[in-house]
């Protein structure tokens, strides 16, 4: 009857509403931090690679520019080689010329005159043989620099087809941020309608205890709601609050949809006064991860899925109120309820 009198005169409370816009405007800024960040570790990798390859490409390229030169040095020996021996050759051929010339004047004798110009004859088919060995090899250093010059043109194809591939793994890339910034922002938009829609369910059943309140985007029950002093086991009073946490818990895991990531996350905290040596407890963090564990092991026995909750104990580590009094102790001692993303 005094819950029912609660509801009739609770006044509208536009704060929650406009505190989870904030929260949700908040989350949507980390999330787009988070994938640029993201965005320009995949680019910088990409790049990376890039880089790697064009600089294996280029000390080909290096290596192949230095064959060239050694060639063209070669071939530069060859043709001086060859102007070598045209020109003995053309001697050659004068001293044949002149020692028939001679033969035919008498001027020497006719048999030394022919073993001259046969010694000069070998020596000249000698010249021609060698001119067309050298001839061949030039042929050969011809193909090979040719060679080269194709493979040159087959890397600066690849090098060019490396640069078009970057440009498109761009814009590929930019292209799949956006659409990853639209998804996660409507997922984050409906996580937060039905966070909204949850703390609303919860605010009409618990009705307006000064003890259970939302604080920004958490639903807050002041320890004393759920345990006895330094105690981790949850009173029956307790329990009846937490029976329509679980039912409303369960009504959210009907209505919403597999594919969003979500976990209603409690965590446990205690104010700053130490607990005495003699307790079940060593530290508040002990006793404050254990009430958040006991809320989880009561929801699940009451139905919730275990993969939809998560526990965790802050101590005394994050007040809600700084100050030393028992108002604000008690405000400190609380159980936090969190719809978040896992």
């Amino acid at each position: 009857m005094a819950l029912s009198r609660s509801r009739r005169y609770e006044a509208v409370n536009y704060w929650p509403g406009f505190v989870d816009a904030l929260s949700t405007m908040l989350l949507v800024i980390i999330f787009l931090l988070s994938v640029f960040m993201l965005a320009q570790f995949f680019l910088s990798q990409e790049v990376t690679g890039k880089d790697e390859a064009l600089v294996k490409l280029n000390r080909q390229i290096e290596e192949l520019t230095n064959l060239l030169a050694l060639e063209r040095t070669q071939k530069g020996a060859d043709e001086t080689k060859i102007s070598t021996l045209s020109a003995t050759l053309d001697a050659a051929e004068q001293e044949q010329k002149r020692l028939k010339d001679a033969a035919s004047e008498g001027a020497v004798d006719a048999d030394a005159a022919s073993g001259k110009a046969s010694a000069a004859a070998m020596a000249l088919d000698q010249q021609k043989q060698i001119s067309a060995q050298a001839l061949a090899q030039v042929d050969v250093l011809n193909q090979q620099i040719a060679a080269l010059r194709r493979q040159l043109a087959a890397i600066e194809d690849a090098l060019a087809a490396s640069e078009t591939a970057n440009k498109e793994s761009q814009s590929k890339i930019s292209d799949l941020g956006q659409r990853l910034n639209v998804a996660l922002a409507q997922k984050v938009q409906e996580l937060n309608r039905y966070r909204s829609d949850f703390f609303g369910r919860l605010r009409q059943i618990l009705g307006s205890r000064p003890d259970i309140r939302v604080v920004g985007d958490r639903f807050v029950f002041e320890s004393s709601v759920l345990f006895d002093v330094g105690k981790a086991d949850i009173s029956p009073a307790g329990k009846q609050s937490l029976d329509s946490l679980a039912s409303a818990v369960l009504d959210l895991e009907r209505e919403i949809p597999p594919d969003l990531p979500w976990i209603l996350r409690v965590d446990g905290h205690t104010d700053n006064r130490p607990i005495g040596g003699g307790g079940q407890y060593k530290s508040n963090w002990e006793l404050s991860a254990a009430r958040a564990v006991s809320v989880v092991q009561y929801l699940v026995s009451k139905g919730v899925e275990p993969d939809r909750l998560a526990a965790a104990g802050f101590g005394e580590f994050q007040p809600l109120d700084q100050g030393t009094d028992d108002e604000s102790l008690a405000r400190n001692r609380r159980i936090e309820l969190k719809l978040t993303e896992r």
